[in-house]
């Protein structure tokens, strides 16, 4: 229902409407009230108030010094670019493509952190947000607006801010669960509609070669799946690749940070149904989704769905109440004690710790769980090897080599806990590219005496 039939019909009179219409202005307008040194905080991913944001960047010159806070976003950062540092300095949470230049050029900054404890900033006050730039749904009848396609990354921020400015978005689906926010608590309302942010599974200019290391993986993977399992799936070519592998199953669930595509086929196959789950029994539980349209259509509306906030989503000790809970998670590259690099390239910062632990962690103490890190032996172009004697030097471990069970390569999957250093030696090497085998193992012998 769309704000135009709210106001026609039988809520006519319902006091919120009042509040509504009084608080609507153009992105210009509401932007005034941003001042230099503010905290802002913006919903990420492909839910971001690009209205909003170009207002923003508008009245630079009237801005010194202003921090901008959120993970990754989908789209041009104009905030990001060259000359914009003495007006906008980007915390990132979470390091994307459009970000990883200024981070590294020190226009932008990285934070460190586990992705179910990035909200919990917000709500115990370590940071606090002057403004909160969100991106909402139409109200319904009863005045409540949904925060669509990302809630888990917002809600508890934009609860917590000074102020929220709200673009209300005739695109934005209506997400149920934990993922409102009512017309009362918006301070300004800009209604601008725009076409969602999209971010596609699988890069079109991936060789055939590469994707066919994918698919290997994806299939290793789903051998490791049993019916009635919940499962953590994120964006990207290997968790694309496990589900084109999981029609055969039966029964499976879904508690996620996220989730893409892939998974809107199995649910109308009723292959994702979750009725097997422990927690959230039949229902999809996420803190939000990114995409395409597929997916944004998909949700709205959509009582399996349900999106809570990060907090309790990412937590380990929820996540950890689902059975047979079925973590999958990749890596930039792995050391041979098991020692896990997926935010950095040596000293350059690439992505971010994300969900990786929370969920590496839960799914441990899950009944039946199976954490995984699953990732190609080598870099794209075939001639480096991602199973590596020790980490760059400056390479952050984001998964201790204390918390990583299973790691999967297209060449098999190395099972690490409770192995000693030379066990989980042989077994890395055995799942490593086959050129690089040698040398991995002179290293053992070296260093490891296997």
């Amino acid at each position: 229902m769309t704000i135009d039939e709210v106001k026609t019909g039988k809520t006519r009179q319902a006091a919120w409407i009042k509040n509504y219409n009084s608080k609507v202005c153009t992105a210009d307008e509401a932007l005034k009230v941003v001042k230099s040194h503010d905290k802002i905080v913006v919903q990420p991913g492909g839910a971001a108030p690009m209205e909003l944001i170009r207002a923003l960047v508008r009245k630079k010159d009237e801005l010194m010094d202003v921090e901008i806070y959120h993970i990754l976003i989908v789209g041009d950062l104009p905030y990001t670019k060259p000359g914009m540092e003495k007006h906008f300095k980007h915390k990132a949470f979470f390091i994307g493509k459009n970000t990883r230049t200024a981070v590294n050029d020190g226009r932008a900054e990285f934070i460190p952190i586990f992705l179910s404890e990035v909200t919990l900033l917000f709500k115990k006050g370590i940071l606090n947000a002057d403004v909160a730039l969100i991106n909402v749904s139409p109200p319904d009848e009863h005045g409540f607006c949904s925060y669509g396609i990302d809630v888990g990354n917002i809600k508890t921020p934009a609860e917590k801010a000074n102020i929220v400015i709200a673009q209300v978005n005739k695109e934005m689906p209506r997400g149920l669960g934990n993922s409102f926010i009512h017309v009362n608590k918006l301070d300004y309302i800009v209604e601008h509609d725009e076409p969602l942010m999209e971010l596609p599974q699988v890069d079109p200019h991936t060789s055939q070669e590469v994707l066919d290391v994918y698919d290997k993986i994806g299939q290793y993977v789903s051998e490791m799946i049993e019916d009635g399992s919940t499962l953590q799936l994120g964006i990207g070519a290997i968790p694309d690749s496990v589900m084109k592998y999981l029609r055969d199953k039966n029964d499976l669930g879904i508690h996620t940070e996220m989730f893409s595509d892939g998974i809107v086929e199995l649910v109308q196959e009723g292959v994702i149904n979750g009725e097997k789950k422990t927690l959230h029994t039949g229902k999809i539980i996420a803190g939000f989704v990114l995409g395409t349209k597929k997916s944004y259509e998909f949700i709205d509306n959509n009582p399996i769905i349900e999106f809570h906030p990060q907090e309790y989503v990412n937590d380990p000790f929820v996540i950890a109440q689902n059975n047979k809970m079925v973590a999958i998670n990749s890596a930039i590259e792995i050391d041979l004690t098991g020692q896990v690099c997926s935010d950095s390239i040596g000293t350059k910062l690439y992505s971010g710790i994300g969900g990786q632990v929370d969920f590496i962690r839960g799914a441990a103490h899950s009944e039946g769980g199976k954490p995984i890190i699953a990732l190609p032996s080598t870099t794209k172009d075939f001639n480096i090897s991602r199973i590596v004697p020790k980490l760059k030097e400056g390479a952050g471990v984001v998964t201790s080599r204390g918390d990583v069970h299973y790691v999967v390569t297209e060449y098999g999957v190395a099972q690490l806990f409770g192995k000693s250093i030379q066990e989980r030696a042989k077994a890395l090497i055995n799942i490593a590219h086959p050129k690089f085998r040698d040398e991995l193992t002179e290293y053992a012998k070296e260093v490891y005496h296997i």
